[in-house]
């Protein structure tokens, strides 16, 4: 039974008058609370009105033209860019955390320089990576624009952001589950994928929405990677735009603005999408 809350707002109002900081605490905290919520229901409203009216059916069409200037293929790099990144950096970033975890020595010098890298690569701007993979990738490496460049790219950028939110959601697990299973006799490794892991996985799951949020609204870099044809590649070796890039390429050309605000709203769409697919994934998880 859930314990019963005796506690009344006159109870709260008396306590916040004995103690007048807590009550300017308690404001704070309200107003920056409702602050926050007014600006998101703002910014989801006003990409709502403007992008709806101007949805069409010919924006959904598999083929782009200077006419309806579809977003369809757009729509189709998006989930391949999306794919190719998480592919590459889901295994390195978790595999990197549970290492350092549950196999790096505590306070060992390379766990403490692996660390502050990530901290600080999940601090430098996306246009930096951006130069980066047309440097290496798309140059040096003689690739050209391509989605495998761009998916490289953008796995760089979030590898650090996978990692960093595993090792969170790994140390955040009691440390009484692994001697529980120490205990029944149970090795390392498969204390490791069999109670601490499956324990942290909703921590895990946020961090890879949070990374494939920042992969479907990534720009910069992928214009200096992956290019910007409108057109879904044979291979992973062709050039492509994703949905933002496409949202940008129309509002810089002036020309398809309101079209470019239709694309707002479905990129929105399926950033809402993959969260909700990814707390449904994760609630399945737990149960089982």
């Amino acid at each position: 039974m859930k314990p019963i809350n005796t506690t009344t707002y006159k109870d709260k109002l008396r306590g916040y008058i004995r103690n007048p900081f807590s009550g300017l605490l308690f404001l704070i905290v309200l107003l920056a609370a409702l602050l926050t919520f007014t600006i998101l229901m703002f910014l989801i409203g006003y990409i709502l009105t403007r992008g709806i009216p101007h949805l069409s059916l010919s924006l959904f069409e598999f083929q782009y033209n200077t006419t309806n200037v579809s977003m369809m293929p757009a729509m189709i790099n998006t989930v391949i860019m999306v794919a190719l990144a998480l592919l590459i950096a889901g295994p390195l970033g978790i595999f990197s955390a549970i290492y350092l975890v549950e196999y790096a020595k505590s306070g060992s010098k390379l766990v403490k320089v692996v660390r502050m890298t990530a901290e600080t690569l999940t601090g430098i701007p996306s246009i930096v990576f951006g130069l980066f993979g047309m440097l290496f990738f798309v140059i040096t490496m003689g690739w050209g624009f391509s989605m495998l460049a761009g998916a490289l790219t953008l796995s760089i950028m979030i590898l650090p952001l996978i990692m960093r939110t595993t090792e969170e959601a790994l140390i955040s697990i009691p440390i009484s589950y692994r001697e529980g299973s120490f205990a029944l006799g149970a090795g390392k490794l498969r204390t490791v994928f069999r109670i601490v892991l499956p324990s942290a996985v909703p921590g895990i799951l946020a961090g890879v929405v949070l990374a494939t949020g920042r992969v479907v609204g990534e720009t910069a870099a992928l214009l200096f990677t992956a290019g910007s044809v409108a057109q879904i590649p044979d291979s992973v070796m062709g050039s492509g735009r994703t949905l933002a890039v496409h949202m940008y390429v129309l509002a810089n050309e002036g020309l398809h603005v309101n079209q470019a605000s239709a694309t707002g709203v479905v990129l929105l769409g399926m950033v809402l999408l993959i969260n909700w697919f990814s707390g449904y994934i994760a609630k399945k998880i737990i149960k089982t």
